[in-house]
């Protein structure tokens, strides 16, 4: 493990994945955070924003720009949005910086694809196919992980269901359709409030938005592709609920029949053994609660009679999304490119209840 203390900036650090960015990057042992730039709140220190942080930091939000917050850092988290983030990056690897982007921008490897899907072209679109960035998902590409200096770390839908169907991908047993249900928090909708998510909607609600249409399918069918899947042809309808933090996804795949039950039951095992961060529980299925606050993901699995020539399997996952789905992610991508143990700062195990 290398000594060295590494300097880190946030840009864009107002937001809620930010707020844990910031939180788990100031307990750090091996990383310094050195700078958090925003275009709101310049010049209020970083607790009058995010309030649990008061009497932790003397740090102030400052207005820079991309190639001049990342004047002297080892690594730059890019909280902004997408398009925005795309714009940051080029002034960013001139100045020297290793990056950990959390837009969509760099995790598809189509152009048309991306343009399909987030409405409009891309910023960036030499950065874009030059393969430089790598998928942030630890437990699929963390080789390539320790080897890479950009990583698109993934959307938080996407990391709960790529984890809940991978075991079936890495086997080969995934193909064809695969129909998903993911209900997620209110916190994936970001600080500021809208018409859809403020409390008086949300609190007694539930509610979809961009069925079948939702930008985590591209990235999921790509992911889920790639660890082994053939002809994936994902549907995902995405669920707002009144939680404030979490995700539960429920996916149901169809697998030969040849394939036995039993065989399909201990591939989740299999797969996450020896992963800190993903758990198959021993007793019950995935609980949000039980991972709501840390770092961990829960999945599990359900599997049906055979009925013809295949059989239904039930894909669970849960995760909290600001973290495991989001900024805990980030950095443990980061740990794996600065060379450090990967579990450091996010190995807490939450609260119960």
């Amino acid at each position: 493990m290398s000594s060295q203390r590494f300097r880190a900036a946030v840009i864009g650090g107002s937001g809620y994945g930010a707020a844990e960015l910031i939180r788990r990057l100031l307990a750090h042992p091996h990383v310094e955070l050195a700078r958090v730039a925003s275009i709101d709140f310049v010049g209020e220190p970083l607790w009058a924003v995010h309030p649990t942080l008061e009497g932790h930091t003397d740090l102030r939000f400052e207005s820079l720009a991309p190639g001049v917050a990342a004047q002297g850092m080892d690594v730059v988290f890019l909280g902004l949005p997408h398009f925005v983030s795309a714009e940051a990056v080029p002034s960013i690897l001139a100045a020297g910086a290793r990056i950990v982007d959390m837009s969509g921008d760099f995790r598809l490897r189509d152009l048309a694809t991306y343009e399909k899907y987030y409405g409009g072209k891309h910023p960036c679109p030499d950065v874009f196919t030059s393969g430089r960035f790598v998928y942030g998902l630890p437990e699929l590409n963390r080789a390539a992980l320790r080897e890479t200096r950009c990583v698109a770390s993934p959307g938080c839908f996407a990391t709960a269901i790529e984890l809940a169907l991978l075991p079936l991908a890495k086997a080969g047993w995934l193909r064809g359709g695969i129909e998903i249900v993911g209900v997620t928090g209110s916190s994936g909708s970001g600080a500021a409030p809208s018409a859809t998510t403020h409390h008086a909607v949300r609190a007694n609600n539930l509610r979809t938005y961009k069925p079948l249409t939702h930008q985590h399918v591209p990235e999921i069918v790509q992911t889920l592709t790639e660890a082994g899947g053939k002809d994936v042809d994902l549907r995902f309808v995405p669920v707002s609920a009144p939680l404030v933090r979490g995700i539960f996804a429920t996916c149901f795949a169809h697998v030969d029949a040849s394939v036995p039950s039993g065989a399909i039951e201990s591939r989740w095992a299999e797969t996450y053994a020896g992963e800190r961060f993903v758990r198959v529980p021993k007793k019950r299925l995935p609980e949000v609660a039980v991972v709501k606050g840390t770092n961990f993901a829960e999945v599990g699995v359900a599997v049906g009679e055979a009925e013809g020539s295949s059989r239904t399997v039930a894909c669970f996952a849960a995760l909290d999304n600001v973290i495991k789905g989001g900024a805990g992610q980030a950095i443990q991508s980061m740990n794996l490119m600065l060379g450090l143990p990967e579990h450091l700062t996010l190995e807490d195990p939450g609260a119960w209840p």
